[in-house]
């Protein structure tokens, strides 16, 4: 999957085991991101609805939580193979985000120019186009000359960026899913036996870090703002989520209104609430207990801090977070039972 902030992946296999211990059937990911959490879950069993209001994760979770492999396997294995003999063609991706930018080599953009075009004219089914989709922008991201973030690019291209951009079949589990594209507020109303939330914790967007995949998936050729020749609907398109004024009222219309029993919640230590703060929130749905966490801090922290002409100025104040897990239930032994299963597992 794609390089991501705040990616559950050290925790994902603890979180399948605590919602399991639930005896849940049907899970939320109300946040969906990379969908590595409702991949994991459909993997487990569960039957998954993932939401996120961007187009690169509603497509990343069409192909994750939604696509069944059984349904597609052979025309999607065909397509990739189609799709890898293309030649070159540069378009406005080369122009913008290997020329204008240096996100990816022009060698390869051209490559994503010309495949993103070929799978634009093709009359695929929903989820064999969110497959092929995912494959190219995994495929991108393997050969990117970023810390992860899309708000700018290294000043000299990073060795990846030389690798020829290859096209493999993303891991897609087999059976059905859901996946919609839906405001945060609006998809809480799903029914279902478990929420699993893990909302934006502060100021970046997901969708200005990630605005590249954003166009990729849109092919809509926006205008673009800035050295890292953002999006111009960045600026446009605000969450409450990522307003310090308006975030805790935001989370708080979500948790009265999530339409599940029991919820887990992730949350970041850096995030605009305090761990007190969110288990007094939590606790108008129930008994609330925590789990914490240490984690390594994104990669450009670890790099440090420099100025636009690339002379480090500073240093970060940290290196580690923790991330808070939350399970709210009014069952008090459902909460023990889960919390109990998400500490058996190893880290």
């Amino acid at each position: 999957m794609i390089k991501y902030l705040g990616s559950k992946r050290v925790l994902v296999a603890r979180i399948a085991k605590a919602i399991e211990a639930s005896g849940a059937r049907t899970v939320l990911d109300l946040f969906s991101g990379t969908s590595r959490v409702g991949h994991a879950l459909k993997r487990a069993g569960f039957e998954v609805t993932a939401n996120d209001h961007n187009s690169y994760a509603h497509t990343l979770a069409r192909c994750y939580v939604e696509a069944d492999r059984d349904a597609i396997a052979d025309e999607v294995t065909a397509l990739l193979a189609e799709l890898s003999e293309l030649p070159g063609k540069p378009g406005y991706f080369t122009k913008t985000f290997c020329e204008a930018s240096r996100y990816v080599h022009p060698k390869n953009g051209a490559r994503v120019d010309a495949i993103r075009d070929a799978i634009e004219a093709r009359d695929l089914s929903r989820s064999v186009k969110a497959v092929a989709l995912t494959s190219l922008m995994e495929a991108t991201d393997r050969v990117d000359s970023t810390t992860g973030v899309q708000m700018a690019y290294l000043k000299q291209w990073a060795k990846r960026a030389h690798n020829d951009l290859t096209l493999r079949f993303p891991d897609v589990v087999p059976g059905p899913g859901r996946a919609v594209q839906l405001e945060a507020r609006e998809a809480a109303a799903i029914p279902v036996d478990v929420a699993y939330l893990d909302p934006p914790y502060n100021q970046h967007s997901y969708l200005g870090n990630y605005h590249v995949w954003e166009t990729l998936v849109r092919w809509d050729e926006p205008e673009h703002y800035g050295i890292a020749c953002k999006r111009i609907d960045c600026r446009e398109r605000k969450s409450d989520f990522n307003s310090k004024r308006r975030f805790l009222a935001a989370l708080t219309d979500v948790v009265k209104n999530v339409a599940a029993e029991t919820l887990v919640v992730s949350f970041s230590n850096e995030g605009y609430i305090a761990r007190d703060a969110m288990e007094e929130l939590l606790s108008s749905r129930g008994h609330v207990e925590v789990a914490d966490v240490d984690f390594k801090r994104y990669v450009g922290a670890q790099i440090g801090i420099f100025n636009p002409s690339g002379k480090k100025v500073g240093k970060v104040s940290h290196l580690r977070n923790k991330e808070h897990l939350f399970v709210v239930s009014p069952d008090r032994e459902k909460v023990r039972a889960m919390m109990n299963a998400f500490a058996d597992v190893a880290p």
